[in-house]
């Protein structure tokens, strides 16, 4: 059960590892791009690929869709990335479902917890497999492996990293229950045993990209890199919103006040910080694409005052 790009790497590793996929449910097609054509998701894409049976249902409660799951007669179902099942699903298979989370649960718990990590400023992460239960994300672990954020890591490169590894995850886990050789460990337990508050990963609102440029340049770094490639934080350039993809930060003393620019109109666009400067380098303007800082001046330098 699964829907985005990232719950592709899952399903690919379970069918070249030769597990019997019984059946795929994926999000209904949705309209999408210019001509807003029904497309269908990156995990019907795959599984029509490879021949594998597809389940596409409106609604995860419906009477006919429990009865077309129940007719699969799946030992166990694996959910990466898909929406919150209700118990006549989670419960059906004889084995359980089991989930792929993008973080060392119990920390991290919610819908965006690759983002949440590089915002908070996190050195470490990781993927965890867990049980389901009632409780989104409170289910007794069965295996984590720990990863390493890059410094100038961004979410979408974490992202893509975190896929593979938890495809592995994945594959570790069913081999672990279909061998009886795995135990599962409760949250509460981790949660009792550690001494660090628990950090959430709620979803990501437009509110919480808006760069506030009073805050110091390492959270404002962080906050662009957690939200790059999407959705992007953003600021506003002479009333336009601008997003920003890539930067690099300048600790030092400053006398601007913060949220002004400085630019020479050729090769930098910095703003001010409580204590820096964040200089873009990859950015977006309303109403057009995105491109590197250089080739943005060199189009809009007349909308822009020159440093000093």
């Amino acid at each position: 059960m699964g829907t985005p790009e990232f719950a592709v790497a899952s399903l690919d590793a379970l069918v070249q590892t030769g597990y019997n996929i019984v059946g795929v449910i994926t999000a209904p097609d949705k309209p999408a791009g210019r001509g807003m054509k029904l497309t269908g998701s990156a995990v019907k894409n795959y599984a029509f690929e490879k021949g594998l049976h597809i389940l596409q249902p409106e609604k995860l409660k419906h009477p006919t869709f429990a009865e077309e799951l129940g007719d699969l007669k799946a030992d166990l179902q694996i959910v990466v990335a898909f929406r919150m099942l209700p118990e006549i699903v989670w419960n059906m298979p004889s084995m359980g479902t089991v989930n792929l989370h993008g973080s060392l649960l119990p920390q991290y718990r919610g819908a965006a917890p690759i983002n949440w990590a590089i915002i908070n400023g996190e050195k470490e992460t990781g993927v965890t497999t867990f049980k389901l239960q009632h409780d989104i994300d409170t289910g007794n672990i069965l295996l984590q492996e720990k990863i390493p954020i890059g410094d100038d890591e961004t979410a979408s490169e974490l992202h893509d990293r975190m896929k593979l590894i938890g495809a592995s995850l994945v594959v570790k886990t069913v081999n672990g229950l279909a061998g009886g050789t795995l135990s599962e460990t409760a949250q509460t337990t981790l949660i009792s045993a550690g001494s660090r508050v628990l950090k959430h990963a709620p979803k990501i609102y437009t509110e919480t990209c808006k760069v506030d440029w009073d805050r110091e340049v390492d959270e404002i770094y962080n906050l662009i890199r957690g939200l790059s490639a999407y959705p992007g934080a953003f600021t506003h350039l002479e009333g336009k919103m601008l997003k920003i993809f890539r930067a690099r930060k300048e600790k030092k003393s400053i006398s601007l006040p913060a949220g002004v620019y400085e630019t020479d109109r050729k090769n930098f666009l910095r703003f001010a910080c409580s204590d820096g400067y964040i200089s873009v380098e990859e950015i977006q303007l309303e109403g057009k694409k995105k491109m590197g800082i250089e080739e943005f001046l060199r189009g809009y330098h007349h909308l822009l005052v020159a440093a000093g």
